[in-house]
């Protein structure tokens, strides 16, 4: 019986159109990668011997690959991919993550897993030339993991003491602090403060001092001593505050309105950590009745698109969302080994959530 072995086929390669088109090499190499320099003879001569052969030009990943370069930025973060689409703040900073890229003709990989096993494969094989981080904080996995990769990283996030992280940032208590100034100028003494979570463990509600002590989440804890700095400073005894710890969506904010509109002396002012938390506060007022800004104001912090447009407007500390995209992609692209840590201004923009107290 004959015997027949296995045959591997060998890839087309450059050096074999050359020697069909009758061209040297580089020649050849020029008609794919600089096709102005060569005569519109040998262009067609070349690609001729291309199609012939099957050949449909050099591979980009090698090019890119040998020029220590992928032309691309990996965004991560610890939350499900949905995230990226769903919430309105990361909607708003990754529109000025991909103008940025798009001004420079960088592509985007988007890095996200349920679990932290996930999250480490994603970001040990993705091909990128670093990180924008979303939503960590000092020692988190995702830093770890970033910093593995040795790729440059940065943190969309203030709340490091590692001063070996490069961040971009607000001051989240100095920003606090502008919220609450304006709802206790306006007259409010009785306040409930809707917050993003303290810790990673999913536990949700009522917010006791030793959480916060403890909390994992610098930015919430900063928040809410900003919003206590003031209302201390008008009088508030911020002890009989009703904080409630949400997930930053609906079921949770709704519950904790439900808590905090069953105190003895009702709210009539909100303090939300977020526009997101703010605006379905909004609609669980709504439903029920209660008029904002006559019975309740209410003040988020972000400056999402979405908060111009509710219903009535909503009054929030607004954060330079693009402007932190932008910076974040140049850290990247332009990264020569320094640690950048920037702290960018926020802003009170009054709208018509809020209003003076009622006598």
């Amino acid at each position: 019986m004959p015997k027949y072995a296995a045959e591997t086929v060998r890839p087309i390669r450059l050096a074999d159109v050359a020697k069909e088109a009758g061209v040297s090499h580089g020649t050849a190499s020029n008609v794919f990668s600089h096709p102005d320099i060569v005569r519109e003879e040998v262009r067609e001569r070349v690609k001729a011997a291309a199609d012939k052969l099957g050949y449909n030009g050099p591979d980009p990943k090698g090019r890119l690959l040998r020029a220590g370069k992928v032309n691309a930025i990996g965004v991560a973060t610890a939350e499900p991919l949905s995230y990226f689409f769903d919430d309105p703040f990361a909607r708003a900073v990754m529109s000025g993550i991909t103008q940025a890229c798009d001004a420079t003709g960088a592509g985007i990989s988007l890095v996200s897993a349920a679990n932290s096993e996930q999250i480490a494969w994603n970001i040990q094989s993705a091909l990128v030339d670093g990180f924008i981080v979303f939503c960590v904080e000092g020692g988190s996995r995702l830093v770890e993991l970033t910093r593995e990769r040795k790729l440059p990283f940065v943190a969309l996030d203030f709340g490091f003491d590692d001063e070996t992280i490069a961040a971009i940032g607000v001051d989240d208590r100095a920003g606090a602090q502008l919220a609450a100034r304006h709802l206790t100028e306006l007259g409010h003494r009785r306040f409930g403060v809707l917050s993003m979570p303290f810790s990673d463990d999913d536990t949700y509600g009522p917010v006791s001092p030793d959480r916060v002590d403890k909390a994992i989440y610098s930015g919430t804890r900063d928040r809410l001593h900003g919003y206590f700095d003031v209302l201390r400073e008008f009088g508030v005894d911020t002890g009989k505050v009703p904080t409630y710890e949400t997930a930053n969506d609906e079921a949770t904010v709704h519950a904790g309105l439900e808590h905090l509109f069953s105190q003895p002396a009702k709210p009539t002012a909100l303090l939300a950590m977020s526009d997101r938390i703010a605006l379905h506060a909004l609609d669980w007022l709504r439903v029920r009745g209660i008029s904002v800004p006559r019975e309740v104001s209410i003040v988020g912090f972000d400056g999402v698109p979405e908060s111009a447009v509710s219903n009535p407007s909503l009054t929030t500390i607004a954060q330079p969302t693009s402007e932190m995209g932008r910076l974040a992609v140049e850290a990247i692209l332009q990264h020569d080994g320094t640690i950048r840590r920037q702290m960018l201004p926020v802003e009170l923009l009054v709208r018509g959530s809020t209003a003076r107290a009622a006598d």
